[in-house]
């Protein structure tokens, strides 16, 4: 009986998470620049440690990644094609026999 005991708390000791769900813990190595600057954001934006400095890093660089900034080629590009008259084809049997030709 004693053991079953024991083999419990072991195993809810396994399957407290830490932080939170979802949740990944890592050893990293980081050079001092890097340490100051996550102390520097720690201390700007009140985060409680540095994993949540690493995140909102993380999360902007991932916006900076995700949504970059459109060539400016592709802008005119864009609102030229805005401007232009639209055409009308009607169905979509319309619109085959004009671009299958």
């Amino acid at each position: 009986m004693k053991g079953k005991f024991i083999y419990k708390y072991d195993i809810n000791a396994i399957l407290i998470p830490n932080k939170g769900d979802n949740m990944v813990q890592a050893i990293i190595n980081i050079n001092e620049t890097t340490n100051r600057a996550l102390n520097i954001i720690k201390a700007k934006y009140g985060l409680k440690d540095k994993s949540e400095a690493i995140d909102m890093m993380a999360e902007q660089y991932i916006e900076s990644v995700l949504e970059p900034e459109l060539r400016p080629e592709f802008i005119r590009e864009a609102l030229m094609a805005e401007h232009q008259p639209s055409i009308k084809v009607g169905t979509v049997a319309n619109l085959r026999r004009r671009y299958e030709k």
